[in-house]
């Protein structure tokens, strides 16, 4: 079948880039187009402020200096996520502690959430897996009692639809966004932050920058580092935000087809409704496991699928399990109490685990498929399986 790595760039980011290049300004701390694009997402989100940033990484490094750990406390995360949302929380000298997840969604399970927390717990960094909408309201309800920061990685969860009608990005403290190239918008690589909280906002601008409050002179009043967006990337950024509805209303669209081709296999889809959901790749869950050879079947039959997602949960990492974090030293990973030593490796997400293992199956999805794509996939399942669930 096609490309399944289609992209909308055309004309529209071309003429963005050459506005840009004959203004003569690349950089984003004189420019308009960054600035532009902060304002349009902020609007967008139904926030006060958005900050931009070089990557969706630093995007979520923003988000952890924000939040303010002292060396050693830990950020409550996912263990199936890429490890852009676990390198910020060592950035900034912080122990990541991983929760177990919910095993149809991938999702952070809340009550997994709820026994991880300790006394140097500083926030809960939740992820919107494959773009369906994690459980933010009881995620900010545990982190409002224990007096947490909650930090939403919205990275794959473009226009994800919360319960209450809001976006993803806007029930925590701050919102984490991705412009990478393989993102529902790109500009090759970029990242934005929501947030409604000024103070926040200013940390994060600053943490951008240098440190630097460039209203006042070359004065630099605390730590940080250069992440700023280009102007040549918030243009082209500009560009595809523009197409960004219409890029997700052809993605549910074609999900709500395979979705309706596939209703009597014995596999799973996620539970949200399919309007509310970013369809960043199409979830399977395989109750009853052998996903790696389902999916083997598929790769054979053309279909972009893979099993797993990860090769191993983040929890199993080896720059978590044994490496060194900073030169040949393991720290902060060995800084907590004896009891609060951080616990990494096979076992510790036994439902991750599973789900990496033997259930999930994902295929690549993106608004350029056309109907006979997803009847295409659809045929491959429904050959695989004799049976229906009955």
């Amino acid at each position: 079948m096609a490309d399944a790595a289609g992209r909308t760039l055309g004309d529209e980011e071309i003429a963005a880039v050459t506005r840009v290049l004959r203004s003569g300004m690349l950089s984003s701390v004189w420019g308009t187009e960054v600035k532009a694009l902060e304002r349009e997402v902020a609007e967008l989100h139904g926030v006060a402020y958005a900050i931009a940033a070089s990557s969706g990484t630093a995007a979520l490094h923003l988000a952890v200096a924000a939040a303010a750990p002292d060396p050693g406390d830990e950020i409550i995360t996912s263990p199936i996520s890429d490890f852009g949302t676990v390198a910020p929380i060592l950035a900034q000298n912080a122990v990541p502690v991983f929760a177990d997840v919910d095993p149809l969604t991938g999702n952070l399970d809340v009550d997994s959430v709820a026994r991880a927390i300790g006394p140097r717990t500083r926030a809960i960094l939740v992820v919107h897996l494959f773009g369906a909408p994690a459980p933010v309201a009881e995620l900010r309800e545990l982190a409002d009692r224990h007096g947490l920061m909650l930090i939403e990685d919205c990275a794959q969860a473009w226009l994800t639809k919360l319960p209450n009608g809001r976006l993803v990005g806007t029930a925590g403290s701050i919102g984490c966004l991705s412009l990478q190239q393989w993102k529902h918008i790109t500009c090759g690589d970029g990242g934005l932050t929501l947030t409604d909280d000024p103070d926040l906002a200013r940390r994060m601008r600053l943490f951008a920058d240098k440190g630097w409050p460039r209203d006042v002179g070359r004065h630099h009043v605390s730590f940080g580092l250069n992440y700023r967006m280009t102007e040549l990337a918030g243009a082209v950024a500009r560009a595809q935000l523009a197409k960004l509805p219409g890029v997700l209303a052809d993605r549910r669209r074609t999900a709500r087809r395979l979705l309706d081709a596939i209703g009597g296999l014995p596999v799973r889809t996620p539970p949200a409704d399919v309007d509310s959901h970013a369809w960043w790749l199409f979830p399977l869950i395989l109750p009853d496991g052998g996903a790696p050879t389902i999916a083997a079947k598929l790769q054979a039959a053309g279909i972009p699928a893979r099993a797993g997602y990860l090769q191993e949960g983040l929890h199993c990492a080896p720059a978590l399990v044994d490496a060194p974090v900073y030169g040949s030293s393991r720290f902060p990973l060995t800084s907590p109490p004896a009891d609060r030593e951080p616990r990494y490796g096979r076992g510790t997400c036994p439902v991750a685990e599973r789900m990496i293992d033997e259930t999930l199956i994902v295929i690549d999805w993106n608004e350029n498929y056309t109907d006979d794509h997803v009847d295409t996939i659809a045929d491959a399942l429904r050959g695989l399986f004799d049976e229906p669930l009955g």
